[in-house]
């Protein structure tokens, strides 16, 4: 009898995560369902070493990796991808010959997700964590200028540091106008709420919603049951919107591919990311 291979994401909370459904689908559509499968674990930042050190035994051949954990993954890892170590964090584990493996397919999975390469654009990144730090690193990598703005202004200019790019920090006065920028990417959580809620957590970041237009492209890597109020009046304002589930889509091929070594059915997993 073959060995069931198992596959998970790992984070907290994990609850809201999509990616088991999503990958469910690419597994059965890929004609691997039930010998593979994929489930969402919960474990905290103290369990983590614990939690992954046993998964070869249990049968796991990989996992995907989210917040907050991405960065301490790393750590764990025995072998990194040169992209992985650059970045700073990863996302994905694979667990061959009783090692880790770690990789970080969010940078890919963000490209793969514009509409078209960032190569000369001029972009804003909000937020400072491990998903940011992949899209810095992937924008810089695809020749364009990066500005990263944090709450915290401190962690913006050690990723700028770390990676590259220029922190913007906002008690010296700064704020961002639309016009300054063409690619806008949000990787914090603002923007989540919807309605009033979601209007008033937009004021907590530095880019006045009505600076948006055509000439914009927004990438929320925020995604929740309904459209984030920031995509919402990015959209209604003419900006060319990336969600956050498009992206997850993207990255989620990406890891499939590491682990299975064939090519995801993007499409299959985009249904089944928005319908779960």
């Amino acid at each position: 009898m073959t060995a069931r291979k198992r596959l998970a994401v790992l984070g907290q909370p994990i609850s809201h995560s999509r990616s088991p459904a999503m990958h469910s689908a690419a597994l059965a559509e890929l004609g691997l369902v039930p010998e593979w499968s994929y489930e969402a674990i919960e474990v905290s930042p103290e369990a983590l070493e614990p939690r992954i050190g046993a998964m070869p035994g249990e049968g796991f051949v990989g996992a995907n990796v989210t917040v907050p954990h991405k960065v301490r993954v790393l750590e764990l890892a025995d072998q990194a991808s040169g992209a992985a170590r650059e970045i700073g964090a990863a996302n994905t584990l694979s667990f061959a010959g009783g090692r880790i493996l770690a990789e970080n397919t969010d940078a890919a999975g963000f490209l793969d997700a514009l509409p078209e390469p960032p190569t000369g654009k001029r972009a804003l990144v909000l937020g400072a964590g491990g998903s940011a730090r992949a899209v810095v690193w992937a924008l810089l990598e695809n020749g364009a200028s990066v500005s990263i703005w944090n709450r915290t202004p401190a962690r913006a200019e050690r990723l700028a540091e770390e990676i590259g790019g220029t922190a913007v920090v906002p008690d010296r006065g700064w704020q961002a106008a639309g016009g300054d920028y063409d690619l806008i990417v949000n990787t914090t959580t603002v923007g989540m709420g919807a309605g009033g809620e979601g209007s008033n957590d937009l004021k907590r970041l530095p880019l006045p919603a009505d600076s948006l237009g055509e000439r914009h492209q927004l990438v929320d890597l925020a995604y929740g049951p309904v459209e984030t109020e920031l995509v919402r009046v990015a959209r209604a304002q003419g900006a060319t919107v990336v969600d956050g589930l498009e992206v997850l889509v993207r990255q989620g091929a990406a890891s499939l591919r590491i682990w299975t070594g064939l090519e995801a059915p993007v499409e299959t997993m985009r249904r089944a990311a928005r319908s779960a």
